[in-house]
């Protein structure tokens, strides 16, 4: 009995010291919340409503909120780990995480190149449209009160953008290309194709003639007289003055500061205290290891060639491509259904959304990836979407479907962030929050789990797996030559090419992805071989009694969460099984 009231009595004061130390960590989550909300930059049709007023921050507003985050940062770091419940310090370390990224933007003026490869303010209305609601002539309403602020948002952007001419942060020229290329569709004459009328199209039947009349009526004139003026203005900005001083060289390290803003994009997107020159060396030995694997293939189906033959070969045979976009959505369907019907054997716990496959919109694929997956929502009644692109069908080859199919449907980013967007009690700055080092760990993850999921047919599905795995550890290489060595565009394209079986059109659109979104690239990489190093360390030491589908557990029960906590929870684990 003695023994038993020494236990709750230790017990009752350390969870005393532990609630306490959570109390403290909470109310400086509020204070930094407060400070956040201060200098908003919302806009509430991200969140599936029509606002009055397209919202956008000041850059004044914007240092003055970077200054007041530093002093609640250095707060929170300063709340010792060693005082808090297990959760309070996954969250710590997430905030930290946030806090220091949103910091970095400030610091570095980042806000001043507010588009990449993909697209930017301009076409961002291309991903949210699709999720607003469209059913009663209210939502018409409020859709085309709030229209006519779009036009300032674009101008508010331009004028970022000559303040990075002024300041010498620009993109560079390819990126810059891309933009004007980007804004076609957005600047056609024909009103009735423009991207903000795509609502207009489909206005349901449940609304009088007269009031559809009367909508299609005002959103013409939006478009035409305030719209389509500020998009056409903003081309011509970009094409005659902004690209004419757009630095050649396309690293992040021609901007000033560029070498501190991509080593501080280095530790951000790995979630690890390393240097870009480790992640080359990382690069350069994966490569080397890959290579050994995908020449085993070339033997197996006995080619009668070298590597680059074998790649070419691969490139220009009609057999590995598609002939209809139809065709390409249909094997991506199939695949990924195929693949759902392993993940009981893998997993103990499966996700209640469902998810559908659906062709990338025709207004951002051409300058898209292959594939990329869309968050759904259960409140909203919507699926997840795995988007595959149908733009430029002798580009998709379908050796690689199976391992795009599993990273971005199941067991990839469907699985793993529905899963996680069904998990409760944390707080909301952590529900939904993307760590690109874990979730896109975890895509490159479920590639490699389709090897024990028998999803690779052929020995060619199989290269495409190599393929992509060796493309993520091309991008270690790439990414820091672009940003950090000096690396030329048609550098980096060579070489992801020589190391590749990606179709030009996918290698030349990678590099271009890389080059306007500095460091993103490499943390698919680093995240896969922290958990794999992580799977490794469990089945060693736990023999027998590792199991497959508690360590998935494991690794998915948090959610997004940076690595070095990941490890951690992997540890506290193998402890756990030990001690059993």
């Amino acid at each position: 009995m003695k023994k038993l009231f020494t236990f709750l009595l230790v017990f009752t004061v350390g969870f005393s010291a532990f609630s306490q130390s959570d109390k403290q960590l909470n109310k400086l989550f509020l204070e930094i919340e407060k400070v956040e909300k201060a200098y908003a930059i919302e806009n509430p049709i991200w969140q599936g409503k029509h606002p009055e007023k397209y919202v956008f921050q000041k850059i004044d507003n914007q240092i003055k909120r970077s200054n007041e985050l530093k002093v609640k940062l250095e707060s929170l770091i300063a709340i010792p780990d060693s005082k808090l419940s297990d959760q309070s310090k996954i969250n710590k370390q997430i905030r930290i995480l946030q806090l220091r990224n949103s910091i970095s933007q400030t610091q570095f003026k980042i806000y001043l190149i507010p588009f990449n490869a993909e697209g930017g303010f301009f076409n961002s209305p291309s991903f949210f449209l699709p999720n607003l609601p469209f059913e009663t002539k209210e939502d018409f309403d409020r859709y085309l009160k709030w229209l006519p602020t779009f036009a300032e948002f674009i101008s508010y952007n331009q004028n970022l953008m000559k303040m990075g001419i002024e300041e010498k942060i620009q993109a560079p020229k390819a990126i810059a290309r891309n933009a004007v290329d980007l804004l076609d569709s957005w600047t056609k004459n024909d009103i009735t194709l423009h991207p903000f009328y795509s609502p207009i199209k489909n206005i349901p039947s449940n609304i009088s003639q007269a009031d559809r009349e009367a909508i299609e009526k005002s959103a013409n004139e939006i478009l035409a007289e305030t719209i389509l003026p500020a998009y056409k203005k903003l081309k011509k900005f970009i094409e005659q003055e902004y690209l004419p001083q757009a630095p050649k060289k396309v690293g992040i390290s021609e901007i000033k500061d560029g070498n501190a803003y991509y080593e501080n994009r280095i530790k951000h997107f790995t979630t690890l205290d390393i240097t870009p020159d480790s992640v080359y060396a990382t690069g350069l030995s994966e490569v080397a290891r890959i290579r050994k694997q995908m020449k085993k293939i070339i033997q197996e189906v006995e080619f009668e060639g070298n590597f680059s033959e074998f790649l070419q070969f691969l490139r220009t045979d009609p057999q590995f491509y598609p002939k209809t976009g139809q065709e390409l959505l249909n094997k991506a369907a199939w695949l990924s259904k195929k693949a759902e019907g392993q993940l009981p054997k893998l997993f103990s716990k499966l996700y209640s959304l469902p998810f559908t496959v659906e062709p990338v919109p025709d207004a951002i694929a051409p300058k898209y990836t292959g594939g990329r997956y869309v968050g759904g929502s259960r409140s909203q009644n919507k699926p997840g979407i795995y988007w595959v692109n149908t733009y430029n069908l002798s580009s998709r080859t379908l050796y690689t479907l199976p391992a795009l199919s599993l990273h971005e449907a199941v067991p990839g980013h469907h699985l793993q962030i529905t899963l996680a967007s069904e998990l409760e009690g944390f707080p909301a700055f952590r529900s939904g929050y993307y760590i690109s080092a874990y979730g896109e760990g975890w895509g490159l993850y479920s590639e490699y789990l389709g090897e024990e999921m028998g999803m690779y047919e052929t020995p060619y599905d199989l290269f495409g797996r190599y393929t992509y795995e060796m493309w993520r550890a091309c991008r270690l290489v790439v990414d820091v030559g672009l940003h950090y060595k000096g690396w030329t565009r048609q550098q980096a394209i060579d070489y992801m090419a020589s190391n590749t079986a990606l179709s030009m059109h996918e290698v030349t659109t990678e590099i271009d992805r890389y080059i306007g979104w500095p460091g993103q690239a490499v943390s698919y990489k680093m995240g896969e071989l922290t958990i794999l190093t992580l799977r490794k360390r469990a089945t060693d030491t736990l023999g027998n009694a590792f199991d497959l589908q508690q360590f998935h557990d494991v690794i998915l029960r948090n959610g997004a969460v940076p690595l070095p906590i990941l490890e951690a929870e992997v540890d506290k684990y193998i402890s756990s099984e030990k001690s059993k």
